[in-house]
């Protein structure tokens, strides 16, 4: 008959060894299992990218930063289709382009919170962050008296840190669903297809107030949309009320 205990002594050294490659198999197995990854993804801060809708709801924003040579443009050619819209302006565009802010806030656009110079806030501490987006939420509360509640990142570089201390002042971060790329110079037919063939319920798109080819694009865009049976609106008027969450993917749903 084996003695088992004479066997363990005598293939101690060999068991131990076997044991330690285990534990490093189970350690690294439980650190790449998809159900641990998941959970930890889900865990990252996210700002919202879309909504969940059920109703043909779309927004639209544009950010502001350098240039204005459309923007008075833009303001006729949304008025022209009776569409709000939301407008994400840096500080240093507003003190330069004052009579323009106020010309959105009038005409019945969001003004909303680009952050006050485009830094990377990634780079930032918690207590500059916060410093620098109450500086441009006053700027555009001189204008239009109404201090922003949404917040888009420059360059739409984020963190759990940056997304954190957004929200630790009471304000929303947003980000895109669809991305016109129209900073990039591409062409007026380019941008329609681009954002016409991946715009959905919930869907928030991205332009840029001083792109070269939007003013171009934007009115077939509108026309579509609308003939598609969509409403376009302001973010936020698109976000959604009561619980909600933000999935893996940046989309606000009911909690």
């Amino acid at each position: 008959m084996i003695d088992i205990r004479k066997v363990i002594q005598k293939h101690r050294g060999l068991l131990s060894g076997l044991g330690m490659v285990l534990l490093i198999a189970l350690i690294f197995w439980t650190v790449n299992s998809p159900s641990i990854v998941g959970v930890a993804a889900s865990q990252r801060k996210l700002p919202i990218y879309s909504t969940q809708r059920e109703d043909k709801v779309v927004a639209i924003s544009f950010d502001a930063a350098w240039g204005n040579e459309d923007t008075q443009t833009l303001i006729d050619i949304l008025a022209k289709y009776n569409v709000k819209t939301t407008f994400f302006v840096v500080g240093d565009w507003v003190d330069k382009y004052p009579e323009s802010v106020k010309a959105l806030a009038d005409a019945g656009h969001e003004v909303m919170n680009h952050s006050s110079s485009h830094a990377h806030f990634s780079k930032l501490s918690s207590e500059e962050i916060v410093s620098d987006i109450t500086a441009c939420n006053e700027k555009i509360a001189r204008i239009t008296g109404m201090t922003p509640t949404l917040f888009r990142c420059p360059y739409g570089e984020y963190d759990d840190h940056v997304i954190e201390a957004i929200t630790g002042m009471g304000m929303t971060p947003i980000q895109w669903s669809v991305d016109s790329l129209d900073w990039k110079g591409i062409s007026a037919d380019e941008i329609q297809r681009r954002v016409l063939r991946s715009v959905e319920p919930g869907s928030i798109v991205l332009f840029h107030n001083a792109a070269e080819n939007t003013p171009e694009a934007l009115p077939g865009i509108l026309e579509s949309l609308i003939a598609d049976g969509y409403t376009v609106v302001p973010i936020s008027q698109i976000l959604l009320t009561g619980e909600t969450i933000i999935d893996h993917t940046g989309k606000q749903c009911p909690a």
